[in-house]
């Protein structure tokens, strides 16, 4: 039993586990996940160009297979894998992923498709040029190494780095519950910023953000905006959206086609290409005739997008940028390792602990110069010595039995050190002419003038600073570029480049079963009173226009649907279709629900102040309510609650208001409540409202507007009747009441459908359940008491009624249709009639 407990140990699990764990996380974030602040390498980039490097695969030797580079990399330094190690050297070597490439590849090194490389033994490489300043002096002791995996190599702990390569070429890489993204930047601005930092230790990141515009891709691109910039140099974390470069052309046949040049940053572009294909496919975007990649070594990134004629390529570019990856965003969190501890650091701390491994690699550099210098000023003076004394030396030399006796006696005679003794030894006879010892004097001389200049390095810091300056100085002039990615001024809220958009009226159609679409207003013209009217669209079996909004391209239009709920597109946004097309299903444009339909659109003015305004609600069994326009200025795509419901109720339709109207509320039956709007109090959006109106068994509220002095109430019923009354008809009273008969309804006239107030310099716009649509003047139509019939408005078929009904200012479409439109058919009025 006591040999038992001897083998056996009890241990806390939980504690062993967080041990364990913990050395397994680190091991990951110090040793393969991270980048070193100092040369912004991971272990096997190190490893990968050291392995080069010690081979003697540099820039100007020949090209080397890369099967063999691997090999000598996995079997001396990096025990991981070759996939790994091959993978990362191909990144190291495509100009689309490094802004500058640190490995030369010959061969199949994968492309901007998403094409792999070809196997390593058909690939070849060696280092870069600029690859060598980040090797340059690391063997002059500038770096400290450190024992391979089997401690039978050595191999740097870090790289010299001659440039700040962790900004310059960037860094990804996911370790233990942390991540880093650093993108790319430019490298003469960033080596402005160091010297800036050199010159001015005190400079803040916004003063470096005067030098480092931002990031600088090797696919260049634009980016939106510099907020996501300043956030990321001040914090180390932030956003960066970035945009492919596109240009619209006008081709010879009137069309046009957008153009792309340059595309985001890893984004692969043979699925970019796919994922247009699939959104003009599914008709989520429609007005694309074609779609080509010219793409071509000489040419480089070259996608062709053909618009069709009656289509603005400015809005389906913005289409484009929403949901392709034409524009997507960077997430940068720059994450190193400093003096092996993982930190997230703003620009200025990056720069600085480069700067201070500059600093350490030059005073270290500068000590072995210096130490060599001095070795070899010593063996010179010494050599000079003998010069003087060649005779006696020659004698001692010639007596002497052996090379020990000999360098004894140079020890004890001139005293030489053991160093200076053995060089005379070595000394070869040619030395011994007048040219000789003139050529070791001068290079006594320079040799002395080196160290004097190596010793002031190390005894003044400010020298020190201006030698790394030079040297900085030297790569920048050398390897430096222009930027390539743009910067645009602004926000990504300017997205739409709406100035780019003409402005125009449009009309915007929705139909009972959510198909939208916009045309200009002047597709209507205005007919007289019992008209047939014209086809304003094909509809589906069992569809028909339900909705129709005057309002310009640049307006925003707020959807309200039947389960309260708000959505929000501008006006240009919504597809500009044919006059007979049923126009694009809705549920492409918001994310509405399947059992969800659209029952009030609200045109809000583009930038317009929405201070004061409200929006009033009322509900089909009666309850109102108002909220401030401002709660809806913010709205995604998934949309906003706008008002929650007692029990089963529908949302019937909602009012732009100013607070100082006053409502009515008309129902199925031909009742209507006048009241003030103060009578409602302001509510948040979720409220359910207060009751507006009380209903009679089977009643249902279908209109609701604001009504001001010396207007009119508009009524129209089901059967194409309609009338205007005085509003003077009609006294204001609490609400909450029954209301006032505002028509005398029958089976000639059927039940009422539509209620507004007018100021009779409108005209009307009637929408039957077939589609048809006709335009009348609501001046012409007669001006009666509360309870009478009404006049004829359209003539309907026996098997057709009135769908919907719209109010719209004529001023704002007096231009007429072409003559020779299709079904453009005016019928004169033969009987319209007026009942008491």
């Amino acid at each position: 039993m006591a040999d038992h407990d001897e083998k056996f140990q009890q241990i806390n699990i939980t504690k062993t586990m967080r041990s364990s764990f913990l050395s397994y996380a680190m091991s990951v974030i110090v040793s393969r996940a991270l980048p070193d602040v100092r040369d912004g390498m991971k272990p096997v980039h190190r490893r990968i160009l050291y392995g080069m490097h010690d081979n003697g695969m540099t820039s100007d030797k020949p090209f080397k297979k890369s099967a063999r580079i691997v090999g000598d990399v996995m079997g001396k330094y990096h025990p991981h894998g070759d996939f790994s190690i091959y993978d990362a050297m191909v990144r190291m070597a495509q100009d689309f992923s490094y802004r500058y490439p640190l490995v030369h590849g010959q061969g199949n090194f994968g492309s901007m498709d998403g094409d792999g490389a070809a196997a390593m033994r058909y690939t070849e490489a060696k280092m870069s040029k600029i690859s060598m300043e980040l090797m340059r002096d690391i063997n002059k002791d500038t770096v400290d190494f450190q024992p391979n995996y089997d401690e039978n190599e050595r191999e740097p702990s870090v790289l010299p780095s001659r440039f700040p390569n962790l900004l310059v070429n960037g860094s990804s890489g996911i370790a233990v519950g942390m991540a880093t993204n650093i993108p790319p930047h430019n490298l003469r601005e960033v080596i402005d910023a160091v010297l800036e930092i050199a010159d001015n230790p005190n400079v803040t990141p916004l003063e470096l953000m005067d030098i480092v515009q931002g990031p600088d891709f090797p696919t260049a691109g634009l980016i939106i905006g510099k907020s996501g910039i300043k956030r990321a140099y001040e914090t180390g974390r932030g956003s960066i959206i970035m945009r492919a470069r596109c240009e619209i052309e006008e081709m010879k046949n009137g069309k046009e086609r957008i153009i792309v040049s340059e595309i985001p940053y890893q984004v692969n572009k043979a699925r970019l290409v796919e994922k247009i294909a699939e959104l003009v496919r599914d008709k989520k975007i429609e007005g694309i005739t074609d779609l080509r990649d010219e793409t071509s070594l000489k040419e480089g990134v070259r996608i062709i997008i053909e618009i069709r004629k009656d289509k603005n390529a400015n809005v389906i570019l913005n289409n484009l940028y929403k949901q392709t990856p034409l524009q997507t965003s960077f997430g940068v969190n720059t994450l190193a390792l400093v003096n092996g501890e993982p930190k997230v650091l703003g620009l200025k701390e990056v720069l600085y602990h480069y700067l201070e491994h500059q600093k350490e690699v030059v005073t270290r550099r500068t000590k072995y110069e210096l130490k060599r210098a001095e070795d070899r000023a010593h063996i010179l003076e010494g050599l000079l010595i003998a010069l003087d004394h060649i005779d006696e030396i020659i004698k001692l030399i010639r007596a002497s039995q052996n090379d020990e006796e000999a360098k004894n006696g140079l020890m004890e005679k001139f005293d030489f050190s053991e160093r200076q003794a053995q060089a005379i030894l070595d000394m070869r006879l040619r030395r011994l002419t007048g040219l000789e010892r003139d050529k070791i004097q001068a290079e006594h001389d320079e040799l002395m003038k080196t160290i004097e200049y190596l010793k002031s390095i190390l005894d003044d810091d400010n020298k020190l600073i201006q030698v790394i300056k030079e040297e900085l100085t030297e790569i920048r002039e050398k390897y430096g570029d222009d930027r390539r990615t743009e910067i645009t001024i602004g926000n990504i809220s300017d997205i739409e480049d709406e100035d780019l958009i003409p402005r125009e009226n449009i009309v915007v159609t929705l139909s009972h079963n959510n198909y939208i679409k916009r045309l200009p207003v002047s597709t209507y013209r205005s007919q007289h009173r019992g008209g047939r009217g014209i086809q304003g669209m094909n509809t589906i079996d069992e569809d028909f226009v339900s909705q129709i909004v005057t309002m310009s391209t640049h307006d925003y239009i707020l959807f309200f649907t039947n389960k309260g709920r708000v959505y929000r597109l501008k006006g240009y946004e919504i597809p500009e279709l044919s006059r007979q097309s049923k126009g694009l299903p809705i549920v492409n444009m918001i994310e509405i629900e399947k059992d969800e339909s659209i029952s009030t659109m609200i045109g809000v003015k583009d930038k317009e102040e929405t201070t004061g305004y409200n929006l009033l609600f009322a509900t089909k069994n009666g309850l109102v309510k108002r909220t401030a326009l401002d709660e809806f200025k913010q709205i995604n795509k998934n949309g906003k609650i706008a008002i929650q419901f007692r029990g089963e109720d529908e949302l019937l339709g909602v009012r732009l208001t100013d607070g100082s109207k006053e409502v009515i509320l008309g129902t199925r039956d031909g009742s209507l409540v006048r009241f003030e709007e103060t009578q409602v109090r302001t509510m948040g959006r979720t409220a359910a409202g207060v009751r507006g109106i009380k209903l009679r068994d089977d009643d249902q509220v279908v209109g609701v507007d604001v009504l001001e002095n010396d207007q009119y109430v508009l009524v129209v019923t089901d059967k194409g009747y309609g009338k205007l009354t005085h509003e003077d008809q009609y006294r204001s009273i609490n609400r909450g009441g029954f209301g006032v008969k505002t028509a005398r309804l029958n089976d000639k006239n059927g039940k009422l459908v539509f209620i507004a107030s007018v100021d009779r310099d409108e005209d009307m716009m009637i929408v039957t359940e077939k589609g048809v649509i006709i335009r009348l003047a609501i001046e012409d139509i007669s001006i009666t008491s509360r309870s009478t019939l009404g006049v004829r408005l359209i003539r309907l078929d026996e098997d057709q009624d009135v769908g919907t009904v719209a109010v719209v200012k004529s001023e704002i479409a007096e231009e007429d249709l072409d003559e020779d439109a299709e079904d453009d058919v005016e019928v004169s009025v033969e009987d319209s009639e007026e009942e008491e």
